[in-house]
């Protein structure tokens, strides 16, 4: 049985002619008539009466008619669209976010997206690099905006945003009053850390920058989260590394002063590899690179 003659004997129920029905389907009579056949054979038992000079519904026929006028609309609802979805028109998109993306980048990315992309909803969700990554590599994310990842096959990766190193230290810190900090200066504190595996490249780039001017680093705490990382450092708690656009939200208890290296954190869009993506996920690390350009 097919979808087909299911549409065709809707439209020859509600006509109960085969001209005009065959008329309306854009076809011939003699191959809705052998298809309506078809139909009735499978079903086995007769879905028309033709013994009358017109066409007449059977009790089968009437029953049949009744339900596919309640089923055909939602099948053809469900349908609809199904090629905005492909070219990333409509529907959903899944992305996630390192937290110190979410102060410029993402907001002016997403406001860019939601205007070119209105029937398509992004799902954010804050994650970090090495979730993400994982995450697009199993088909769960459909981009991820995260830190310093590695280079790899496993993942397409578009650059986004090159920032500098900043230490934040609570206002009233000896520190404070730079401009420019070196590394010597900092590692002369206590440092609020992150851990390696589920930020390594961000955690290497940090040690690359303070390991040549100290044997080893020393950390008062290591915390997920940079926000958690910043209360530990208003509580006096340590120095803590992070790119600069933390800057962006800082509060008035800490300043950000820029370290003296030439190292710097890169901010990268992740998707699936081999420019299998969806569109709608390329579409998005589109709005972000045209945000990063400012």
């Amino acid at each position: 049985m097919e979808l087909r003659q299911l549409r065709y004997f809707s439209v020859l129920a509600e006509e109960l002619h085969f001209g005009r029905a065959a008329e309306r389907l854009h076809m011939s009579q003699p191959p809705l008539s052998v298809q309506l056949r078809k139909l009735e054979d499978e079903l086995g038992l007769p879905l028309l009466d033709r013994s009358t000079r017109r066409v007449e519904l059977t009790a089968a026929g009437l029953e049949l008619q009744q339900r596919l006028a309640q089923v055909l609309p939602l099948l053809d609802e469900a349908l609809t669209g199904l090629d905005e979805v492909q070219l990333g028109l409509r529907g959903r998109v899944s992305i996630g976010f390192v937290s110190s993306a979410s102060y410029t980048l993402l907001p002016a990315g997403l406001r860019r997206f939601r205007e070119l992309r209105p029937h398509v909803e992004p799902q954010l969700l804050p994650l970090t690099t090495s979730e993400q990554i994982e995450r697009v590599q199993e088909g769960q994310l459909d981009a991820g905006i995260v830190r310093d990842p590695a280079a790899s096959a496993l993942y397409a990766s578009t650059p986004l945003r090159s920032e500098r190193l900043v230490a934040c230290v609570p206002r009233d810190h000896a520190l404070a009053a730079a401009e420019l900090v070196t590394p010597a200066e900092v590692v002369e504190h206590p440092l609020i850390g992150y851990p390696r595996h589920l930020m390594a490249g961000f955690v290497d780039l940090v040690h690359a920058a303070l390991a040549p001017a100290c044997r080893q680093l020393r950390y008062a705490h290591k915390v997920v989260h940079e926000e958690t990382g910043l209360g530990f450092v208003a509580a006096g708690e340590g120095i803590t590394v992070l790119p600069e656009t933390v800057r962006e939200q800082l509060p008035v208890s800490i300043r950000a002063v820029t370290i003296d290296t030439e190292l710097r954190s890169q901010l990268v869009a992740v998707t699936a590899p081999g420019g299998v993506e969806s569109a709608a996920a390329a579409a998005f690390v589109e709005c972000l690179v045209a945000a990063a350009r400012g």
